[in-house]
């Protein structure tokens, strides 16, 4: 019922945008690239670091935008019928994304749709906050939805035992994988990738700009980390799951990579121009090494040596695509 419900939403949302949403320039015309007054953030933070803190909003690639933090991503990809936003950060960060889109020179009444990667507090923490004030609806896949709605996880999910609370999210509609989201002239679609939470997602879509259009994927982490309860080896159906996960993001068309961690695939260093932003092996390079990460946990699990669950339950050897 949810499945159904949720193509029917999505066709709303984008029938909304094209009606109730008539820009007078495109959003390529209203936006700056970059915004004053923002402190940078430190050159030598690490993975770990700056999760709640303010990042300079600025373009990405063509229509795409970084409104996150030092430490946690958030994306506006904008249109001139309305605008889809990818992730919420931490509760703490959710009002630093709103002054980043507004920053920019974007109105947050004109994001029409808000999606998330996984439904963890670092990544999920603020959509409550954005869908309050947006208006727009949260969308996720299947797996993601209650835990979303309750603000809190359950046994199903690895870390669900160093997991913090966030707020609930009301109304969450339900996608299916492979479902297109459609905001007037955008086209986000949705991959299950399931592993580091059961509602894992990794989100694709085509940007333009100087006439050249490019594959980007949003791919969601792909760290195998747990609490101190958990075992991968005892779920076998939830490993192949995380294995089939990981092949799907090394076969998606990929040539600008954006991980939920920014730093995780070098973003930043990208964004300045000091490292590729286009690489068309990125995907492959960042499920390659998930893979190896995930072999290595059930390896260490067998010898009954099971890697130490730092905070927030993720891995120090956060995922990478380098």
């Amino acid at each position: 019922m949810r499945a159904s419900a949720a193509r029917i939403a999505t066709l709303a949302v984008a029938a909304a945008a094209a009606v109730g949403f008539s820009p007078t320039a495109t959003a390529a015309a209203v936006a700056t690239d970059t915004a004053t007054g923002v402190t940078p953030c430190p050159a030598d933070a690490g993975v770990m670091d700056g999760w709640d803190d303010r990042a300079p909003p600025r373009r990405v690639f063509g229509n795409v935008y970084y409104v996150g933090t030092c430490g946690i991503t958030a994306l506006l990809v904008a249109s001139p019928q309305g605008h889809v936003l990818l992730d919420g950060a931490t509760a703490a960060a959710g009002p630093a994304i709103a002054a980043n889109i507004q920053a920019l020179g974007f109105r947050l009444a004109d994001v029409k749709a808000i999606l998330n990667s996984h439904e963890h507090s670092d990544h999920a923490g603020g959509l409550a906050h954005l869908q309050n004030a947006t208006g727009a609806p949260v969308m996720a896949l299947a797996p993601a939805v209650a835990t979303l709605e309750r603000g809190a996880g359950d046994r199903d999910d690895p870390q669900s035992g160093v997991l913090d609370r966030f707020p609930p999210v009301a109304a969450v509609q339900s996608l299916a994988d492979g479902q297109v989201v459609r905001v007037g002239e955008l086209a986000l679609t949705a991959h299950a990738t399931p592993g580091h939470a059961p509602g894992g997602t990794s989100w694709t879509w085509v940007s333009c700009q100087d006439g050249r259009c490019l594959d980007l994927v949003y791919a969601d982490s792909l760290t195998a980390a747990a609490d101190k309860h958990y075992r991968f080896s005892d779920h076998p159906g939830y490993v192949a799951a995380f294995g089939r996960s990981i092949d799907a993001v090394a076969a998606l068309p990929c040539d600008i990579l954006v991980t939920p961690h920014p730093l995780a695939s070098n973003l930043f260093a990208r964004m300045d121009g000091s490292a590729a932003l286009a690489d068309p092996d990125a995907c492959r390079r960042y499920a390659d090494a998930a893979r190896e990460r995930l072999d290595r946990r059930l390896a260490d699990e067998a010898t009954a040596t099971p890697a130490a669950t730092p905070p927030h339950g993720h891995d120090p050897h956060l995922e990478t695509a380098r």
